[in-house]
């Protein structure tokens, strides 16, 4: 696995694809922190209408999870001031 900086990824994208589309995995790095690791994309599931159900499905849960719970504050302002109270 090779490992890439954040200024190097800008100044090679095209290298890099090269290099993982031919398998290698890369860890990304921003100011010697890891950030990410780039993979090759899993060719044995295709994106498809199959797949796109699957987040609409998804996002159709999120939605009902967020109906379902009243936040119990009115604003930022209104948590703040509870927070303060609290301290």
């Amino acid at each position: 696995m090779g490992t890439i900086t954040a200024k190097q990824l800008k100044q090679r994208t095209g290298e890099v694809i090269k290099r993982v589309r031919a398998g290698e995995r890369m860890t990304l790095t921003y100011r010697g922190k890891t950030v990410a690791v780039i993979t090759p994309a899993a060719h044995d599931k295709e994106v498809g209408p199959d797949t796109t159900w699957e987040v609409e499905q998804a996002w159709r849960d999120i939605d009902l999870a967020l109906k379902a719970t009243e936040p119990p504050f009115e604003g930022w302002r209104e948590a703040t001031q509870w927070i303060r109270k609290r301290v």
